[in-house]
């Protein structure tokens, strides 16, 4: 008989606060519940938001102070679930962890509103999240049964690139797969985040403990994702989620937009921490002998194209534009006239430009669906911003036949041979 289950990705942004993000969830949640979704995936630190673009101030030796109060409101947007810096495993999924005097739970109560989301929708959720514990972030994703309550969770083992300033490592113990039934249909899901997912150790982790739903929510829209989720599919004759992001500049936090943009009108970058402001550049040339003359700088420089710098002299400008445009100056009138339409005409300039910029995307989303021999079933979503979701029915037993041929934790791995140890994770298949 077919062991058929209807799975969703939601390519959902998070919001301008844990409030407002942890009601979309409960919308979008419900509205897969009324399409008989049984289970949804949303993408990587949806809860808490993943900072694309923002540097925190830092290059190689040096800090921005600028940056500290950009990790200040990045940290205060982390959700507090309660748990100990190390993970207190079992005890904080059985609550058993003590609360402090005069309250009913620990942290800031976002485990227990997602335990009621699935409850109340009937759906289980699987979410990315960034997780407060101690002085340190994680990236985490929470497992939430609509009957159970969490199941588990797990933090991101290897942060990449510019995310290891601001999250910590997690342990590899939580990498433990988890088993439940929804509908009849048992599973054996757990996720990778990210780039977790281009470890192939990791991965054969996860085949090891024979997973047949494996979860990979992430932050990466590159082209080359798809390919690496179908890869996994087949490899591991595992039906494949994976969620993103679809975001637009003018959607990212206010402390990240608000930085770039000074940045931008004093015409410095990323790296303007290490610079001196205020300097004068100047113009070298070297004569026939060799000898360098510094010339003083000719004319102001902005740091967009169509942008007027405020520094440069009014009639210095209308001059040198009416001479590029071949025009002649007959009064002062006139010249006064022009002035005020050059100046317009690059302040337009500049406005369209910033348009232009906030509409661009910094992520594309490429949410998907892939079923256990590698095929793509839905999916990727590009370009939707809001109110992405994919759907569709997954018949389970199509992992099994898959093994007919491959079993890449077994038939397939010559074990006698090749063996792979995880310290802290045990990765033989859970019960």
């Amino acid at each position: 008989m077919p062991e058929i289950l209807k799975l969703a990705v939601a390519q959902s942004r998070t919001l301008a606060s844990t409030r407002e993000t942890l009601e979309a969830l409960f919308a979008i949640t419900g509205s897969a519940a009324k399409q008989d979704v049984h289970l949804i995936l949303f993408p990587e630190a949806y809860l808490g938001g993943y900072p694309r673009t923002c540097s925190f101030g830092a290059a190689v030796g040096a800090r921005d102070p600028s940056g500290r109060d950009q990790f200040l409101q990045y940290f205060h947007s982390a959700v507090d679930l309660g748990d100990t810096p190390v993970g207190a495993g079992d005890d904080w999924i059985d609550k058993r962890l003590p609360c402090a005097k005069g309250e009913d739970i620990r942290g800031d109560g976002t485990r227990e509103k997602l335990e009621k989301i699935a409850r109340d929708t009937g759906v289980f959720i699987i979410t990315g999240l960034v997780e407060r514990s101690g002085g340190s972030l994680y990236c985490a994703v929470v497992y939430v049964c609509p009957e159970k309550g969490i199941l588990g969770k797990r933090r991101k083992v290897m942060p990449t690139g510019s995310e290891r300033l601001i999250w910590a490592q997690g342990s590899p113990s939580t990498l433990r797969a988890i088993t439940t039934r929804i509908a009849g249909v048992k599973l054996t899901l757990a996720a990778a985040i990210c780039w977790e997912n281009y470890m192939p150790l990791l991965r054969h982790s996860l085949y090891s403990q024979n997973v047949n739903l494996y979860l990979a929510p992430t932050a990466d829209a590159r082209d080359t994702w798809l390919p690496l989720m179908r890869t996994i599919a087949c490899e591991g004759r595992a039906v494949v989620l994976s969620a993103n992001q679809c975001m637009r500049r003018r959607h990212l936090p206010p402390w990240i937009i608000g930085d770039q943009k000074k940045r931008n009108l004093n015409g410095s970058t990323s790296s303007s921490i290490v610079e001196k402001p205020n300097r004068r550049t100047s113009i070298v040339t070297k004569t026939e002998d060799n000898h360098e003359i510094t010339w003083p700088p000719t004319e102001a420089r902005s740091s967009k194209p169509g942008v007027v710098d405020d520094t440069l002299d009014d009639e210095m400008f209308t001059s040198r534009a009416l001479a590029a445009s071949g025009a002649s100056v007959e009064s002062g009138a006139e010249i006064d006239a022009t002035r005020r339409d050059l100046k317009s005409a690059a302040m337009d300039s500049s406005t369209a430009v910033d348009s232009e910029e906030d509409n661009e995307f910094v992520s594309r989303g490429g949410s998907s669906i892939i079923g256990a021999m590698g095929e793509v079933l839905a999916g990727p979503l590009w370009d939707v911003e809001d109110g992405g979701l994919l759907s569709v029915e997954v018949d389970f037993e199509d992992c099994e036949r898959g093994r007919l041929d491959l079993d890449v934790a077994g038939s397939y791995s010559r074990n006698d041979a090749f063996q792979l140890i995880v310290k802290g994770l045990d990765i033989t298949p859970p019960p």
